[in-house]
C-alpha cells in the first residue's frame, strides 16, 4: 500500500484560497457571495447540514477546505429525481456521497422493522426526509445528474456494507454496496488519510478508477485483478477452514513429490530444497513483506448468500483482519467482478486530529434553518469529542468495524480551546458542558504497552474475555483533562455523559472517585447489556462481578462527596445467545434490585457486526466456524422478541398478560401472584402501592422467589449494600436519559 503522509503536509490545491467561508455553501446564491464559478467537490448527505465535527459532512467539507478545496453541500435531496443533485452544478472533481451520520435504515427503522415516527438529523425532527438505503440512491442520482462526474461513497452506512451483508430489513444478504451505488470508489472507516490524498491526486489529473492503492479503499475490479504480479492471494478456507478441517502438511517436510510427473527413475526422484537459516529479524521482516503483498479471497457473495456457515466465516475472517498493523486485502466475488478491500487506514497522529477538530466550524447548523430545532444538535452542542475508536470488541456494536479498535485521541489543548469556544460561540450556553467523551467515556489515551505487540495483535477485544496485560489502563492523563477542563473560567460543570467501561475504570479508583465527586449530575449511565453468562460471552462483555465492584466504588464516593446519586443500567433484550430463561433471571434481578426500566432496547442487527452473523447463521464467529460448531440460541420471531422485552419491563401492566402465558409455559408460575415475593401479578390490577419500598429505600432482603437462580456474581443484599434505582420522588417520572447510539 501507498504510505500516507501528514494530513497537513499537502500544499493547498488553491494557495490563494485562504480565507474559510462562513459555512460551506448550500445554494447557487451564497458560491456568488464566495466569488466562486464552482465548486471542486460538493458532498450530498442525508443530513441536516450542521457545521460542527460531529457531523461528518462538516469534518469531511472543513477539511478539504482547510487543503485549500471549494467544497458545496447538497443537505438532504429531494431523490426522486436527479434536479437536486443539479444545484451547485457539476463538481470539478467528485460527488462525495453519504447517508449521514447513521445508516438510513436504522435512522429510519426501530428493531421491530416499525417506521420511526421521528429523525433526530433533520430540521423540527421530521421523518423520511432521506430514502431507505440513502448511499445507493445517492449516488445514483448523482450519476444521472452529471454522468462523466466521479462519484465516491463513505461514511458509517457504506463502511458496514462494503462487503456482503446480513440486512436484516430485507431478511436476506445483500451484496456490497459497490455494485449497486455504481461508485467509483468506497472510503471506509474514518477516511480523513484516504479522502486527503485522493482529492489531491484527482485534483492532479489522475482518474479516479486508477487510484487502486490507497489505504481504506474498496472498489470494483475485474475477476482475478491483483496490483501486480508479486502478490499472492490466500483462500480464506485455507488459514481459517470453516466445516471439516484437512489435515495440515508437515512442516519439517524436506521433499515435495509430484507423482502425476513421474515418467521415468530420474523424474520421480525427489526433490531436495535446502534449508535457509535466518534471524528472526530477518524471518519476520520476509513475512511482514510477504503479507503486505498477499489478499485473501473471502468466500463469493453467491456462496455466502445461500451458507450461514460460510456467512459466519467470512465475518469472522473479516473482524481478524482489522488490525492496519497486520491486515491483508481482501477480496469477495460478485459474479463476473471482484469487490477489492485494501488494509484498514492507519489511525491518525494526535496533531491531525487537533488539525480536524480545530477547523474554522462555525458551530450552528446553516442559517437556512432558521429556527427549526434539530434533536440530533441540541444533543451534543454542548459537548466535546475528546476521541475516536473503541477496543472493547463488544459484538453488537458497530463502532468497532468503522472507527477501528486503536484509540486516535486529541490532545489536551486542543480540547480545551474546544471548550472556550463553545463557552465563547455557541448559543444558549450556561455554563455546563454536557460531555467530554466518545465512543467511550474513559478510553482517551489509552493504547498498547507496545508499539510492536499491537500492530501483531490478532485479539477481537483487549478486554475480554479479559483485560490484555498488554493494555495500558492508566486514566493519569484523563483526570488531569478532567480537572484542567472544570479549571476554565465560565465553566461552572463539566458532566460525562458517554457510556462508561466500568471494567476498566475499577483499574483506576483514583478516576472513579474523581468521576463521582465532580462530574455525574446524579445519573450515571453504564452498560452491563445483561446478568447471565450466556448472552454476555456471545456480546464479549464482562460479568457482573465488575459491575458490582464498580458500584460499590461509586456509592462509597458519592457518600464521601455528600452526593445522592444513582447508576442507571442498560439492557439488552433478545440478544443472540439469549434463552427465555436468561431473561427471567435478569427479571428477578432488576426486582431484586428494585429496578424499573424507563428505557429498553431490543437487538437490533447492523450490516457487518458480529452479532448479526450469530443472528443470521446462528453459528459464532468468535471462534472457528463450521457445520458441527456451537448453535447460538437466536430469537427471530416477533412475539419472542417482545416477550424478551417485555422481561426488562416485569413492572409494566401492558407486559403482564405476555409474561403470565411465558411464566406457565416455563413451569415457573410460582412467580404468578399478588405478594411482594412474585414477577407479575394474577390480575391486571396494579399492586398495592405499599408493595413497592419508597425511592431510596433499602432493597427487599426477603425477596428470593422458589428456584430463583443467581446470575455469576451475584451476592445477597446484606453483602452489597444499598443502592436506588432512579432519583425520582413518588409519583414523578425519571428524566429519559440518553444513550448513544451504536451506529453514530
Amino acid at each position: 500500500m501507498h504510505t500516507p503522509k501528514n494530513l497537513f503536509s499537502y500544499p493547498r490545491y488553491r494557495p490563494e484560497y485562504t480565507t474559510p467561508a462562513p459555512f460551506l455553501p448550500m445554494s447557487r446564491a451564497e458560491m456568488d457571495a464566495l466569488g466562486w464559478d464552482s465548486c471542486d467537490v460538493i458532498l450530498v448527505t442525508g443530513d441536516a447540514y450542521i457545521d460542527h465535527p460531529s457531523f461528518g459532512m462538516a469534518l469531511v467539507g472543513r477539511l478539504l477546505e482547510k487543503q485549500g478545496f471549494r467544497v458545496g453541500i447538497i443537505s438532504q435531496p429531494d431523490w426522486q429525481s436527479a434536479e437536486a443533485f443539479r444545484a451547485l452544478g457539476k463538481p470539478n472533481l467528485y460527488f462525495g456521497i453519504t447517508a449521514g451520520n447513521m445508516d438510513s435504515m436504522i435512522n429510519r427503522y426501530t428493531s421491530d422493522r416499525k417506521i420511526r415516527s421521528d429523525d433526530a438529523y433533520t430540521p423540527g425532527g421530521e421523518p423520511n426526509k432521506r430514502p431507505d438505503r440513502a448511499v445507493v440512491v445517492y449516488a445514483q442520482r448523482a450519476r444521472e445528474a452529471y454522468p462523466d462526474a466521479g462519484v465516491i461513497i463513505g461514511s458509517i452506512e457504506a463502511s458496514l456494507r462494503r462487503i456482503a451483508h446480513y440486512d436484516y430489513w430485507s431478511d436476506k444478504v445483500r451484496r456490497s454496496v459497490l455494485p449497486d451505488s455504481k461508485a467509483d470508489l468506497l472510503l471506509y472507516g474514518n477516511a480523513e488519510r484516504a479522502l486527503v490524498e485522493l482529492t489531491h491526486r484527482v485534483a492532479a489529473g489522475e482518474p479516479v478508477k486508477s487510484i487502486r492503492d490507497l489505504r481504506g479503499t474498496a472498489f470494483m475490479v475485474p475477476r482475478g485483478w491483483k496490483p501486480s504480479d508479486d502478490w499472492a492471494e490466500v483462500n480464506s478456507t485455507r488459514y481459517d477452514t470453516p466445516g471439516r478441517v484437512d489435515p495440515h502438511p508437515d512442516p519439517y517436510e524436506m521433499k515435495t513429490k509430484d507423482a502425476s510427473c513421474a515418467t521415468d527413475d530420474a523424474a520421480s526422484k525427489p526433490v531436495e530444497k535446502p534449508v535457509m537459516i535466518l534471524s528472526r529479524e530477518e524471518r519476520q521482516a520476509a513475512l511482514r513483506e510477504q503479507r503486505s503483498r498477499t489478499v485473501v479471497r473471502l468466500p463469493a457473495y453467491e456462496a455466502v448468500k445461500d451458507d450461514p456457515v460460510l456467512y459466519a466465516h467470512a465475518s469472522r475472517v473479516l473482524h481478524l483482519e482489522s488490525n492496519p498493523g497486520n491486515a491483508r486485502a481482501l477480496v469477495q466475488a460478485h459474479g463476473e467482478r471482484d469487490v477489492w478491500l485494501n488494509p484498514p487506514p492507519l489511525p491518525l497522529a494526535m496533531d491531525e486530529m487537533d488539525g480536524v477538530f480545530d477547523a474554522p466550524y462555525a458551530r450552528a447548523p446553516h442559517p437556512v434553518y432558521g429556527n427549526a430545532r434539530i434533536p440530533a444538535w441540541e444533543m451534543i452542542r454542548f459537548s466535546v469529542n475528546i476521541m475516536r475508536g473503541c477496543f472493547g470488541g463488544c459484538t453488537f456494536c458497530s463502532i468497532t468495524e468503522h472507527e477501528g479498535r486503536i484509540i486516535q485521541s486529541r490532545s489536551e489543548p486542543s480540547i480545551l480551546r474546544e471548550i472556550e469556544l463553545i463557552r465563547d460561540k455557541t448559543k444558549g450556553f450556561t455554563g455546563t458542558i454536557s460531555d467530554l467523551g466518545g465512543p467511550t467515556a474513559n478510553m482517551y489515551r489509552l493504547a498498547c504497552k507496545d508499539k510492536q505487540i499491537e500492530q501483531s495483535c490478532r485479539r477481537l477485544s483487549c478486554v475480554y474475555p479479559s483485560i490484555c496485560v498488554n493494555l495500558n489502563t492508566d486514566h493519569g492523563k484523563l483526570i488531569q483533562l478532567y480537572r484542567k477542563a472544570r479549571a476554565i473560567p465560565g465553566i461552572k460543570k463539566i458532566l460525562i455523559s458517554s457510556g462508561l467501561r466500568y471494567d476498566l475504570a475499577v483499574r483506576s479508583p483514583e478516576y472513579v472517585k474523581e468521576l463521582v465527586t465532580h462530574h455525574v449530575g446524579g445519573l450515571l449511565k453504564i452498560a452491563p447489556e445483561h446478568s447471565e453468562e450466556g448472552p454476555l460471552s456471545k456480546m464479549m462483555k464482562p460479568g457482573m462481578g465488575a459491575y458490582y465492584r464498580f458500584k460499590e466504588m461509586f456509592e462509597r464516593y458519592s457518600r464521601e462527596a455528600g452526593k445522592e446519586q444513582y447508576l442507571i443500567p442498560y439492557f439488552i433484550a433478545a440478544h443472540p445467545g439469549t434463552t427465555d430463561e436468561d431473561m427471567l433471571n435478569l427479571a428477578l434481578w432488576l426486582k431484586q434490585n428494585n429496578f424499573q426500566l424507563d428505557q429498553v432496547q431490543t437487538f437490533l442487527p447492523t450490516p457487518m457486526a458480529m452479532a448479526t452473523a450469530m443472528y443470521h447463521g446462528r453459528r459464532n464467529p468468535l471462534h472457528k466456524v463450521g457445520a458441527d460448531s456451537e448453535v447460538v440460541e437466536t430469537v427471530r420471531t416477533g412475539k419472542i422478541r417482545r416477550l424478551h422485552k417485555a422481561f426488562l419491563r416485569y413492572h409494566d401492566p401492558e407486559n403482564w398478560p405476555i409474561l403470565r402465558e411465558a411464566l406457565q409455559r416455563m413451569g415457573r408460575s410460582d412467580l404468578i401472584g399478588n405478594s411482594d415475593r412474585h414477577l407479575v401479578p394474577r390480575s391486571d390490577q396494579p399492586r398495592p402501592q405499599t408493595a413497592r419500598p419508597a425511592p431510596g429505600a433499602a432493597p427487599r432482603k426477603n425477596f428470593q422467589p422458589a428456584g430463583f437462580k443467581s446470575p455469576s456474581g451475584f451476592k445477597p443484599n446484606s453483602q452489597r449494600g444499598q443502592f436506588a434505582p432512579t432519583a425520582r420522588k413518588p409519583g414523578q417520572t425519571r428524566p429519559a436519559g440518553k444513550r448513544k447510539t451504536v451506529t453514530s
